[in-house]
């Protein structure tokens, strides 16, 4: 088995037309940056990389219909994205966006599988408004899924995670103006064609199989089941980063598909910002380097960058495979879907604006969509972390704080034992194999609990003040500010050889009513 050097931890860019709301921290984001900080907590090395997708159409329509330019809403978004990510405590190495050391990168990736024959020029059917002159892609053309036949745009589908080529949408309408009929043109565009790849994607997914959540599995047998449609690489539009082939001039690079080379990117982002120099962008990414690559996505991603992406990669050769996908399903607001369009939506940051970060963190930990979807209300975090956390910590502390200023104090073997048991049952959660942010949040609740209900006497002080401090080091990666104002440091190394303890003030948690 291979030995890493480092853990690369990748959450995929959120298209460039708003800030985060609830919905996107509780999905792949707050999970990324547990994971990392759980790595941290052993000594391990961890980099943790997102950023800004400014090349989706999505951009275009969103900032027609607010009345902006698109480039002034695509640097506004990157803005609030960045800061709500800072105001969870999400702590990104690098927040990778369009610049010309990425569009290089991009252009140079192409470039190489072309040169490899891997891409194929190809005529292909794409809705077309004769009112404009202008082909409909992505978000510019809205219709029903030919697979789960939901309502959605052309690109992916939000509802089964499926691809939609833009010619395959049914009863498809422009969303540039709903009253333009939708005609079909041929187009010349390059294309990768994931079927040459089916034998090494089947043994590559077999091997993940074991560590794939239900609904990505689902996804993986239902796309290979049938012949794997070719990837579109170029579109004739004009939002994206122009392809560099004589024999697609003007057009795109389709921005779905640049998932692997920003993948690259953001990755030496990271590396540098932590003082490597590299001799090359993609070099942590390649064959040998010691690099572990893990994705925490929604399902909807898993097909440009699990399926197309991992074909990409097998296709150039020298490169590692990630190693892990972390996907998740969607959270919703009461019920429905977060809705920016709609204002059914509550912004990450002006939740933590209202309610202590550790319990935003730990309310979607609790509530977290990582095998269906889940809900999100108002009433449920208050209730939930009132009774789960704030309330039965609060009188943990009660408990140590008559103690502090008194001791050292025994520490026995058989509290040691529990000390490592803890340490286990937060490690069984965290670790990549089995990661899920509910189960960690679970063990918060159990443990809290058990030791809510000791009754402490100055005969087992000790045991009880370690097991404290033990619980609140692995709790870290997700209470963080709790633990940052309590402990030194928070490094997690396996408890063992602590014969006494001295009980130290603890902070109090401020509940949602302050």
């Amino acid at each position: 088995m291979e030995e890493f050097k480092r853990t690369v931890v990748i959450s995929p860019a959120p298209t460039a037309n708003g800030d985060l709301h609830v919905g996107h921290l509780a999905g792949p984001f707050l999970a990324a940056d547990v994971c990392v900080r759980f790595a941290r907590s052993l000594n391990r090395e961890a980099l943790l990389a997102t950023g800004m997708h400014f090349t989706q159409n999505y951009v275009v329509t969103t900032a027609k219909r607010l009345g902006v330019d698109p480039e002034e809403l695509r640097l506004r978004s990157a803005d609030e994205v960045s800061r709500t990510l800072a105001a969870l405590g999400i702590d990104i190495d690098a927040f990778g966006c369009v610049d010309d050391r990425f569009v290089k990168m991009v252009v140079n990736f192409y470039d190489r599988l072309r040169a490899k024959d891997k891409l194929v020029l190809k005529s292909v059917k794409l809705p077309y408004s004769s009112a404009t002159g202008e082909f409909l892609t992505d978000s510019y053309v809205r219709g029903t899924c030919p697979f789960c036949l939901a309502e959605n745009c052309a690109g992916l589908c939000e509802s089964c995670a499926h691809p939609i080529l833009p010619g395959d949408l049914i009863d498809p309408r422009s969303t540039l103006d709903p009253d333009d009929p939708v005609t079909y043109r041929e187009a010349r565009v390059l294309v990768f064609p994931v079927e040459d790849y089916r034998a090494e994607l089947e043994e590559y997914f077999a091997r993940q199989r074991p560590r794939m959540r239900p609904r990505m599995a689902l996804l993986i047998d239902k796309l290979l089941s049938e012949p794997l449609v070719d990837a579109i690489i170029t579109q004739p539009i004009t939002w994206g980063i122009p392809a560099p082939f004589p024999d697609t001039t003007g057009q795109v690079v389709y921005a779905d598909l640049e998932g692997m080379p920003w993948s690259m990117y953001c990755t030496a982002l990271a590396a540098e910002a932590h003082g490597a120099v590299l001799s090359a962008d993609d070099e942590l990414w390649l064959a040998g380097s010691g690099t572990r690559v893990v994705y925490f996505l929604g399902t909807d991603a898993v097909y440009p960058f699990a399926v197309v992406g991992t074909a990409m990669l097998i296709a150039l050769g020298d490169y590692v495979l990630a190693d892990q996908w972390v996907s998740n399903e969607f959270y919703e607001l009461s019920n429905e879907k977060f809705s920016t369009s709609r204002g059914h939506v509550i912004s990450g940051r002006d939740l933590v604006a209202e309610v202590p970060r550790d319990l935003v963190r730990f309310h979607l930990s609790v509530t977290g969509p990582e095998f269906q979807r889940t809900d999100f209300t108002r009433e449920a975090l208050d209730r939930i972390t009132t009774l789960r956390l704030v309330d039965p910590w609060n009188r943990v502390v009660d408990k140590v704080d008559e103690w502090v200023g008194q001791g050292p104090f025994p520490v026995s073997a058989a509290s040691r034992a529990v000390g490592y048991r803890i340490f286990e049952r937060f490690r069984d959660d965290f670790d990549l194999a089995h990661f899920s942010l509910t189960h960690a949040a679970h063990t918060i609740t159990e443990q809290l609990a058990r030791l809510d209900r000791r009754q402490v006497t100055a005969e087992d002080v000790g045991d009880f003040c370690y097991e404290v401090e033990v619980f609140l080091r692995c709790a870290a990666p997700i209470l963080i500010d709790l633990a940052a104002e309590a402990l030194p440091d928070t490094v997690l190394a396996e408890p063992e050889g602590a014969t006494q303890y001295t009980p130290i003030k603890l902070p109090r948690l401020t509940g949602v009513g302050g």
